[in-house]
């Protein structure tokens, strides 16, 4: 079986050699290897192929005689195998060709889509326009992951003051937006094409948001004016912020609210994608 290990060993010679020692008398074989280095420790993170008899538990005991700390063992497949430096270039890649998929490439760059429930979460933090995305994951992140997060996310900055907005389809036909009570919505010519319904509070202070809007309607500017009109509704309504959720390939969702002009929160974490926008300081939206 595979297995991601992460440790901290002491950044003295022959650390990671009695680690490798260990494993090999424990007929552990060693198929990967990334160093993170620190300036007192080194983080290490191995791919292991273990007998079928060794557990999480054990691996972390062979690990911590060895002089390892701070270990997290996680099953994973051959796919932990892949090339790192080969990884990075097609995540950067791919943010060249589509900006806005900057949440899922960065999600599965590093791990942050891995469904863990109930465990402890680290949190990397990286900016675009004035978006704050928030990757969690049960493994600390390292200073050098966290270089190369800020360094991908300049990349889309400067993609995206580099390209010229495109033309939104346009039509004859433009939507009008109507205010009910709790709910936003979008209509042309007396049918709906787009929706955002405010709900009631999940936590204090807090209004979960359900936003669609028809396939023929999208990339027409209808869910940024949606969200930023549910946002107001909220604030109307007595709510500090707003939370929408959706998947984490969702591509819509980071364009949506770099048009909105909002200064939203993008989380990803277990292959959920969460949007928190507070709406404190917005002009209330009159019901």
């Amino acid at each position: 079986m595979l297995w991601r290990v992460r440790t901290t060993l002491p950044d003295r010679p022959g650390a990671l050699a009695l680690l490798a020692e260990q494993c090999g008398l424990a007929e552990i074989n060693i198929l990967g290897l990334q160093i993170f280095p620190g300036v007192t420790a080194v983080t290490d993170e191995l791919v292991l192929r273990a007998p079928d008899e060794w557990g999480p538990e054990r691996l972390v005991g062979l690990v911590e005689a060895a002089g390892g700390t701070s270990v997290v063992v996680l099953a994973c497949t051959e796919a932990a195998l892949s090339d790192q430096p080969t990884r990075y270039v097609q995540a950067a890649r791919a943010i060249v060709d589509h900006p806005m998929s900057f949440p899922e490439v960065v999600g599965r760059l590093f791990d942050a889509d891995a469904d863990r429930p109930g465990e402890a979460e680290d949190v990397m933090e990286l900016t675009v326009g004035d978006v704050q995305v928030q990757l969690r994951r049960a493994v600390a992140f390292t200073g050098t992951e966290h270089a190369r997060g800020a360094a991908l996310a300049a990349l889309v900055s400067d993609v995206l003051a580099r390209t010229p907005r495109g033309e939104q389809p346009q039509s004859d036909r433009q939507p009008t937006y109507v205010v009910d009570a709790d709910t936003v919505s979008a209509l042309v010519d007396g049918a709906v094409v787009g929706v955002a319904t405010v709900h009631e509070e999940a936590e204090p202070g807090t209004r979960p948001v359900t936003l669609r809007v028809d396939r023929d309607w999208r990339r027409r500017g209808i869910g940024s004016r949606l969200l930023v009109d549910a946002a107001r509704l909220a604030q109307s309504l007595g709510a500090a912020e707003v939370v929408l959720a959706t998947g984490s390939d969702n591509p819509a969702v980071l364009p949506m609210v770099l048009s909105a002009g909002l200064r939203g929160r993008i989380r990803m974490a277990g292959g959920e994608l969460t949007v928190r926008v507070p709406v404190r300081d917005l002009r209330p939206l009159p019901a």
